[in-house]
């Protein structure tokens, strides 16, 4: 389990909205480990995990794109059935109200990663450890 911040960036629902926001990380040198997208409507929101949260957040300010940072935690768990539920289930044992979360695992990996945050940041750092 790895700490790190969450950028959280709201955008309209319209072509190459997402594209600007990786090109400016990109351009910086910043390499994104973790990005999930929605939208409904016109609006949507991105939310993405930087290899380096202190890059990325210079970029991000320096081309004026607004964010919210949020603490999170980045989890490795094994890629079987069942290790996201162990994982979650600990995760509740202990009260962690999670607000995001997302997870991957490449086809055939042995690992799969999960990212969440969580309300109260204190809990989720000891409830997997």
């Amino acid at each position: 389990m790895a700490k790190t911040k969450q950028f959280t960036i709201s955008i309209d629902n319209q072509p190459g909205a997402v594209a600007h926001i990786a090109k400016t990380l990109g351009e910086a040198k910043v390499n994104i480990l973790s990005l999930l997208g929605t939208a409904q409507g016109a609006a949507g929101t991105v939310q993405l995990i930087a290899e380096d949260p202190r890059r990325a957040k210079k970029a991000l300010d320096g081309a004026r794109i607004s964010y919210q940072e949020t603490p999170a935690e980045i989890y490795d768990l094994a890629n079987k059935p069942g290790a996201l539920a162990q994982c979650l289930d600990k995760l509740a044992a202990k009260g962690v109200n999670l607000n995001s979360i997302h997870a991957t695992a490449a086809k055939g990996g042995k690992k799969a990663v999960l990212v969440y945050t969580a309300e109260v940041a204190t809990k989720a750092a000891t409830a997997t450890a």
